[in-house]
């Protein structure tokens, strides 16, 4: 069985005052937002949507917080990821579940071949992307400006309703 995909995504919402909404500002996008990670298969259809986080969350720590290692550990999936969820795996020597590329240091250049497998695992992650923006087409999502648990609820059912469009 082929890897399955792991990415995440900031679905933009409109801005809201306040203390409490800093921490959805995400200084990489520079914009309000959700943090969301998503699974998906080989052809880019999403499989599985984490709940919400604050926009300023980094993909790795949301991965910690949802604890997507054990999961796939224990029904035996695999995942390739990018370079933001580098040190996720505790295992990655004796029974990797998530692979994801080389990343060169200053003491460290990336050889050829390290170079080239991240150029085939960038290949591979790119369904993902396709699948984010199939999930992204969704008008609704422009206008969103709520609390986590409801744009949680919100995001699964458009994924239940983009899957089954997608196999129509």
């Amino acid at each position: 069985m082929r890897p399955h995909r792991l990415d995440g995504t900031l679905i933009r919402t409109r801005r809201r005052t306040g203390r409490d909404n800093r921490k959805n500002y995400s200084g990489k996008s520079k914009a309000h937002g959700l943090l969301f990670l998503a699974l998906a298969d080989e052809k880019g259809n999403l499989i599985w949507i984490s709940a919400a986080r604050p926009g300023g969350s980094s993909e790795i720590t949301a991965s910690r917080h949802n604890k997507i290692t054990r999961h796939l550990r224990e029904v035996g999936l695999g995942a390739l990821a990018d370079l933001g969820f580098v040190g996720l795996d505790h295992k990655p020597d004796d029974d990797p579940v998530i692979i994801t590329g080389r990343k060169a240091t200053r003491n460290h250049r990336l050889t050829a071949t390290e170079k080239e497998a991240n150029r085939l695992v960038s290949h591979e992650r790119a369904a993902n992307e396709h699948g984010f923006a199939n999930l992204k087409t969704w008008q609704i999502l422009t206008e969103l400006r709520m609390n986590a648990r409801h744009a949680t609820t919100l995001l699964r059912a458009l994924l239940v309703l983009a899957t089954t469009e997608v196999h129509r």
